[in-house]
């Protein structure tokens, strides 16, 4: 294999051709998502192999002219057109997917909070947690006293997590700063992690995740300086491709999420709702009445709000992994949002109080252990659908000529398997922009410092 040049790797100057796969899943065939997902939808094929040039795939192909297109590439351009790196990969039966998308992480944060675990443990639940000066809060209060160099530190080695997992493409949201110096400063080192890649990051602000201790007693002065003051200036700077607001009685309420949400769209942000996470309060009919890209959590979605969905755009996404770290008996009723119509997406909700988890195949397992999803079902969730929470359904979540080379090899032969083998490491390479950013060899760091060893996120 021919070694890159530095920083080579970033810029996708190369070319790579997986062969001897046991199966290729291309994706839907039209851009756009699936509403009911079959295995014949996703199209999974036997004896092609994939070839990446210059980030992009290039050709999907039986094995055979895939080797020779990777031939004539490595051998016959070579002296017009030398690449800066070329790899051919014998996959062995493995399984070929698209990467896989998580449109909703809280993924830069400071220190986990284990006192929180403890505390459900004993019986206490979400409200009393943070009653008790647990919970956000207390991710607020530690993310405040952190730097913004620290951040990213912190913020690219558990994207490095996230890589080895099989997602290429991640949703980053701030919203732990709740205050405008410290909201800005953690856009500011989400636009540096996706500048550093990989994986793609799409930043969201959700500086209406909590109201701050300091505005508590006149709420409005909070809203007030969302709208304002962070919002525009967050739309000017584009520091943020969506807006985020957690609807939710106590936190903000429908009419306070509908201004937040408004003043995000006159800014030219999309719009994503934490909707209905706890209490079945209408942040689904909000987020599908004004047109949101996503509606996000659902765990206790009314009929209304299914009907709601299924009758719009707005993607409903679903995060089983929160409901389980919390205890929580329910789930969204992904089977009844699947079965009215809607689009559904998965999330891992990355977090450090509710789901210190960045495993999209695990929440995978549990949609379709908990939440009833057919794995055809969950593994659309995962790629395409999720593609289209995040406004990237043109091009994500499919392999197809042209798109985006972001695909994983997995160590497992049917697509089914990812579904099935919950928890368990099953990435065996893992390509952004058609190189290997994890692999058994070596991983490239999100922060953007080269080739080194996979190392664990500190706090």
């Amino acid at each position: 294999m021919a070694e890159p040049a530095p920083g080579a790797r970033e810029r996708g100057a190369g070319v790579t051709a997986l062969v001897g796969a046991g199966a290729v899943v291309l994706g839907p065939a039209e851009p756009g998502p699936l509403r009911r997902a079959t295995w014949d939808q996703l199209r999974v094929t036997a004896g092609v192999g994939v070839g990446c040039e210059g980030g992009r795939v290039a050709l999907i192909a039986p094995d055979r002219e895939v080797r020779a297109w990777y031939r004539e590439q490595v051998h016959g351009r070579a002296s017009a057109h030398p690449h800066a790196f070329a790899e051919l990969i014998e996959c062995e039966g493995r399984l070929i997917t698209p990467g896989l998308v998580d449109p909703h992480t809280h993924a830069l944060f400071g220190a986990p909070r284990l006192d929180d675990q403890a505390r459900r443990a004993r019986g206490d639940d979400y409200k009393s947690i943070a009653a008790a000066g647990g919970g956000i809060l207390q991710s607020m209060r530690d993310f405040r006293a952190r730097g913004e160099d620290e951040l990213v530190a912190l913020g690219a080695a558990r994207l490095q997590w996230v890589t080895a997992l099989g997602t290429t493409t991640v949703e980053v949201k701030s919203g732990y700063g709740l205050a405008p110096e410290a909201e800005l400063r953690a856009l500011r080192a989400i636009a540096r992690l996706a500048a550093a890649g990989p994986p793609t990051v799409v930043a969201t602000f959700l500086g209406a995740h909590e109201v701050p201790p300091e505005h508590r007693a006149k709420r409005e002065a909070w809203v007030r300086i969302l709208v304002e003051e962070l919002i525009p200036r967050v739309g000017r700077e584009r520091l943020a491709e969506f807006c985020d607001v957690f609807c939710e009685p106590g936190v903000f309420s429908l009419e306070e999420s509908e201004t937040v949400l408004r003043a995000a769209r006159a800014a030219g942000m999309g719009l994503k709702v934490h909707a209905d996470e706890l209490d079945p309060y209408g942040g689904a009919e909000l987020a599908a009445r004004l047109g949101a890209t996503s509606a996000d959590h659902l765990g206790a979605i009314s009929p209304a709000g299914v009907e709601a969905l299924a009758a719009s755009d707005t993607v409903a996404v679903i995060l089983p992994g929160t409901l389980v770290f919390l205890g929580k008996a329910r789930h969204a009723p992904a089977r009844a949002l699947v079965d009215a119509g809607a689009v559904v997406a998965l999330a891992s909700d990355f977090n450090p109080g509710s789901s210190p988890s960045a495993s999209v195949p695990l929440m995978m397992a549990l949609a379709v252990g908990q939440a009833h999803l057919q794995p055809a079902e969950a593994f659309a969730a995962a790629t395409v659908n999720a593609a289209c929470a995040l406004a990237r359904g043109a091009e994500g979540g499919r392999l197809a000529a042209g798109r985006p080379a972001d695909l994983v090899a997995w160590n497992c032969r049917d697509p089914r398997e990812l579904a099935y083998w919950y928890g368990m490491p099953l990435a065996w390479r893992v390509f952004a922009g058609g190189f290997a950013c994890h692999g058994p060899e070596r991983v490239v760091s999100s922060a953007g410092s080269g080739l080194k060893p996979l190392s664990p996120p500190l706090s």
